[in-house]
């Protein structure tokens, strides 16, 4: 086993600072600790380690690991007042196995293509709602994709016989939501109450209460193999024999809403607004859309919205929802020539390895074109487009790999073509001010302040609405 030494800041007093960093800053000083220590380094105060992949060969071999030798539970465990104790973020070994069995049916693409029109729908709809007409109008981009995503994600979750109910579940789970949105260290467990955790956990109850009484509705009747309710979807699931519990169920609910929305809003947010800084993109991006959108809805193949999915692609190697992922290391493990000791935590930041200039060319520029397949001196297209999918594979990680990977990620990619598509089309939007906003956020990176713009309709014949 390696015995070299993770590189890392010196001192004590220099590691809690790193730490503290970490906690409140993630973006800027996993920058730092980069450009101070290399692409993988760690943090130490006293038996405390955190071990920080950044570097994508590194990050491979993590992956090769197998899941045995890692838990999840006790690093997330402050997310339990929101996601509940038997969400697969906090689940280990057998108990995840079993629930990430009876839940990844739900996400079958027989779903996947009646969710498209519907996605796009309530784009429409929400542009309508929001931006009344064609005067401009100042308005928090953030703030309106969270409804809107929120909105989506809710009505996927329970179908249309819930669809009606959706802003009042949404406004009902929200400041749960904005709990897992805080700083880690105000997420600490307490007693106290009017606190953040305090409403995050009577939001929770309220939900529950509600939960209870749609799964207890479901499990009354037979399921319906052709329902597009993910809800229906886990109360009805089966796998060897065995099913969902209410808490499971509720518990699953919850988190799928969470990384359906708090996620996804945040990384729609960085497409628009990197789309938006770019004339052209945004110009490509609505031809694009005018000519194909439809289709791409009506058969929820987003791909055929080739630079749609190149700008949010490109979005997501910048701005990847959340700038590390921790697990707890059960024992000794080696990772390039470095041996990460039983007892620490171990992140790899997708953040870091998006922008490593080893893999990337400029990788601090914005440019969806770099994940076009297209002939270079000699190279033909199909060999072009090996080489983007084994980039993609080796250092674009948004979603993490293997059976930890996010199970809702072909929504979200879905969900996000889609509406970045449907917002070019019929929207003109010009940031206030002029430039990308600061990131934010250990759990998720969001533009911290929100998204501020100027936004006015863009209404040409060709906007046809997708029903």
């Amino acid at each position: 086993m390696p015995n070299t030494s993770i590189p890392g800041p010196h001192g004590t007093a220099a590691n809690i600072n790193a730490a503290r960093q970490i906690l409140h800053e993630p973006c800027g000083a996993l920058d730092r600790l980069a450009v101070e220590h290399g692409l993988t380094s760690q943090i130490s105060i006293g038996p405390l380690r955190l071990a920080i992949i950044g570097d994508a060969d590194h990050a491979a071999q993590l992956f090769a690991h197998d899941t045995a030798a890692f838990r999840w539970g006790r690093v997330a465990q402050s997310l339990t007042v929101v996601i509940g104790k038997t969400s697969m973020i906090v689940s280990d070994g057998e108990d995840h196995r079993r629930r990430r069995s009876l839940v990844q049916p739900a996400f079958a693409k027989r779903r996947l293509d009646q969710w498209g029109t519907r996605i796009v729908a309530e784009t429409d709809r929400f542009i309508d709602e929001t931006i009344s007409n064609t005067a401009p109008q100042a308005v928090d981009l953030h703030a309106c994709h969270r409804k809107l995503v929120r909105r989506i994600s809710v009505r996927v979750l329970f179908g249309d016989n819930l669809g009606a109910r959706a802003d009042e579940i949404g406004e009902m789970i929200e400041p749960a939501m904005q709990y897992a949105g805080q700083p880690a260290m105000r997420q600490l467990p307490h007693p106290f109450p009017f606190t953040f955790r305090a409403r995050a956990r009577a939001a929770r109850h309220n939900v529950d209460e509600l939960l209870d009484g749609i799964i207890a509705e479901r499990r009354a009747v037979a399921f319906d193999p052709n329902s597009d309710s993910l809800v229906d979807a886990l109360v009805h699931a089966e796998h060897e024999g065995k099913h969902l519990s209410n808490a499971e169920i509720r518990d699953q609910i919850i988190t799928l809403i969470g990384a359906g929305y708090d996620t996804t809003s945040a990384v729609l947010s960085w497409t628009v607004a990197r789309a938006a800084l770019d004339p052209q993109c945004w110009t490509t991006l609505r031809t694009e859309a005018q000519l194909l959108l439809d289709q791409a809805a009506h058969t929820s193949d987003h791909k055929a919205l080739r630079y749609a999915t190149a700008t949010v692609d490109e979005a997501l190697r910048l701005h990847p929802a959340g700038p590390i992922s921790p697990r707890e290391v059960r024992r000794d493990i080696a990772i390039g020539p470095y041996t990460i000791a039983k007892g620490a935590v171990v992140a790899y930041s997708p953040h870091l390895i998006g922008r490593d200039a080893r893999h990337w060319d400029a990788p601090l520029v914005f440019r969806p074109e770099r994940f076009f397949a297209s002939p270079l001196d000699g190279v033909t297209p199909e060999n072009d487009a090996i080489r983007i999918d084994a980039l993609r594979r080796r250092a674009w990680l948004p979603f993490g790999r293997g059976p930890r990977m996010c199970i809702g990620f072909a929504l979200a990619q879905m969900q996000l073509v889609l509406i970045t598509a449907r917002m070019a089309q019929r929207l003109d939007i010009e940031l206030t001010p002029h430039r990308l906003p600061d990131p934010s956020g250990m759990i998720v990176t969001r533009p911290s302040g929100g998204l501020h713009a100027v936004v006015r309709r863009f209404e040409p014949d060709g906007a046809t609405r997708v029903n």
